[in-house]
């Protein structure tokens, strides 16, 4: 079984559980979205002493989990599976990393992102625009694909050009994922 030498961030016990059946990691739990600033403090010492991969799910609260351990650690390495990955197979459940198979959570973490803020600026908003990224009908579906094709996670208009920036998502690999993206439109 392959281990990680870093910690995963992740939303709860399910998780932690559902990910240990494909590796051998350690994982600290925000339980929820309102990350505890003990929580956060021990994030940041591990994220010292071993580094960090937040793994959060798919949704709008493991978008806000993100962020708010990205603020508080800006070097961590960021894992993410697509929404339809994180689907339960019975119904009623959330939608989650719990959910993944074994081989959806070792192929996210073979894909880890790092964050940069000192990357330069490769996609203009006009490109965005340009892609229908934003500010258009299907802009929401078209961010979705674009998470999906980059492995970045959705993300909202207003955070797209932050994500992009902060994933150093190259011109080149962006515009290949926009020709996924309208591929026979």
């Amino acid at each position: 079984m392959a281990t990680i030498k870093e910690v995963l961030v992740v939303e709860g016990k399910d998780d932690t559980i559902n990910i240990k059946k494909a590796l051998d990691v350690d994982t600290i739990e925000t339980n929820g979205s309102a990350v505890s600033h003990e929580t956060l403090a021990q994030i940041q010492e591990l994220a010292a002493k071993r580094g960090v991969i937040i793994f959060t799910d798919p949704d709008f609260n493991g978008e806000r989990i993100r962020k708010i351990v990205s603020d508080a650690v800006p070097n961590a390495k960021h894992a993410f599976i697509k929404r339809q990955d994180g689907v339960p197979k019975n119904t009623g459940g959330s939608l989650g990393v719990e959910h993944a198979s074994k081989e959806v959570i070792l192929a996210a973490l073979e894909n880890i992102y790092t964050a940069s803020e000192d990357a330069p600026q490769l996609i203009s908003h006009s490109d965005l625009l340009a892609a229908k990224l934003i500010g258009g009908p299907q802009a929401r579906k078209n961010r979705e694909l674009l998470g999906m094709y980059l492995n970045i996670g959705y993300v909202n208009g207003k955070q797209l050009m932050k994500r992009l920036h902060m994933f150093q998502i190259t011109r080149a690999d962006f515009l290949e994922a926009v020709a996924r993206i309208h591929e026979g439109e």
